[in-house]
C-alpha cells in the first residue's frame, strides 16, 4: 500500500499548529464537498482523502502516532524496502496492540470508510477505534453575517449561504457584534442515523459614522448653534428611533452630555427594554455673519469687557 502524506494533502507544514490544520481542511472541505461537485468522482476522492488527513492530524494523540510512523518509513525507505514489503500488520501490532478496525464521519458530509493505510494504523486499540455502527453528530458549520446597526436595532431577516444552502435567519432587536447564535441541526449529516452539526454565525456589525455603541448605550454629538446654547431652546438630535427636539437649558456648555432615556439599543432577548442615548453637545459657531450681527456681537463684548472690569474694581 502506499504511504499516505497527510500534512501534503492539506498542503501545510510538518509544524503546524492545530488552528492552520483547521483553516486548512475547511477551506479544502468546502471546496471539494459533494454538494459542490455532483457526480464528480475525483471531488468525491479527494473529499475523503482531506478528510482522513484531517482525522489524524486534528487528534493529537492520532499525529504523534502518525509522525513516529513518519520516521519508521523513511527507515525503510533508505534500506530499499518499499511500500509492498513493508510489515505494517507488524508495525501496527509494535507500535499499539490489537486488531479491532476503525470507520470514522466524513467531517462535512456523509460517513464513509477511511483507506486501508488509515487502518493498518488506527484500526488497532488503545481507544482509537470507533465502533461502525455508532451514532455520531454530524460536522458543525460557521458562518458570518454582516448587517448595520440599523438592522441590530430594529431586527431584521437575513439569508445566508452555508455550503451551497440558502439558510433565512430572523435576527432580533439589539443583537451585538460579534454574538454568535447557533442554528441547531442545520449543519452536516450525522453518521449512523445521528443528528445532524449545527451552524454557528457571528455577528459583525461595522462601525456607525454617528452612534458609537457601548453594551446597550448609544453615544453621538449633537450639533447646537450659539444662540440655542446660550438662550436655550429645542434642538433636533437623530435617534435610531426616529428625529426627535430635545429641551437645551440656557447657558449650555460645549461639550456637556445630555442622557436620553431609553433611546439606546433594545436588550437583545427583552424588546420592551432599551439603553440609553448620550449626546455631546457641540456648539456650532455661527458662519458668515451679516455687518449687523458682527456690530452686535462687538457691543456684546464691549459690555463683557465693562461688566468684567467693574467687577475686578470693586
Amino acid at each position: 500500500m502506499d504511504f499516505k502524506d497527510y500534512y501534503k494533502i492539506l498542503g501545510v507544514d510538518k509544524k503546524a499548529t492545530s488552528d492552520e490544520i483547521k483553516k486548512a481542511y475547511r477551506k479544502l472541505a468546502i471546496k471539494y464537498h459533494p454538494d459542490k461537485n455532483p457526480n464528480n468522482k475525483s471531488a468525491e476522492d479527494k473529499f475523503k482523502e482531506i478528510n482522513e488527513a484531517n482525522e489524524v492530524l486534528s487528534d493529537a494523540e492520532k499525529r504523534k502516532k502518525y509522525d513516529a510512523l513518519g520516521e519508521n518509513w523513511n527507515q525503510y525507505r533508505q534500506q530499499e524496502n518499499t511500500a509492498d514489503n513493508f510489515d505494517w500488520s507488524q508495525w501496527t501490532q509494535q507500535q499499539q496492540g490489537g486488531s479491532r478496525r476503525y470507520s470514522g464521519e466524513e467531517a462535512f458530509g456523509n460517513g464513509g470508510e477511511f483507506s486501508s493505510f488509515f487502518e493498518s494504523i488506527f484500526g488497532g486499540g488503545g481507544g482509537f477505534g470507533q465502533s461502525r455502527n455508532v451514532k455520531r453528530k454530524g460536522q458543525d458549520y460557521r458562518a458570518e453575517i454582516e448587517l448595520s446597526l440599523e438592522d441590530a436595532y430594529h431586527g431584521t431577516l437575513s439569508r445566508i449561504e452555508v455550503n451551497g444552502k440558502t439558510l433565512e435567519m430572523k435576527l432580533k432587536p439589539g443583537i451585538k457584534n460579534g454574538q454568535v447564535l447557533r442554528v441547531r441541526e442545520k449543519g452536516a449529516p450525522g453518521m449512523n442515523g445521528g443528528p445532524k452539526g449545527d451552524i454557528y454565525l457571528t455577528l459583525i456589525i461595522p462601525p456607525h459614522p454617528h452612534f458609537e455603541r457601548r453594551e446597550d448605550d448609544l453615544y453621538c454629538d449633537a450639533p447646537v448653534d450659539l444662540y440655542t446654547a446660550i438662550l436655550g431652546g429645542k434642538q433636533l438630535v437623530i435617534t435610531l428611533k426616529g428625529n426627535i427636539r430635545i429641551d437645551i437649558p440656557a447657558g449650555t456648555d460645549n461639550g456637556k452630555v445630555l442622557r436620553l432615556k431609553g433611546l439606546g439599543m433594545p436588550k437583545f432577548g427583552k424588546p420592551a427594554e432599551f439603553g440609553d442615548l448620550y449626546a455631546k453637545v457641540q456648539i456650532m459657531t455661527p458662519k458668515n455673519l451679516t455687518a449687523k450681527e458682527i456690530a452686535l456681537f462687538k457691543e456684546l463684548s464691549d459690555l463683557k469687557n465693562q461688566k468684567d472690569n467693574k467687577s475686578n474694581n470693586s
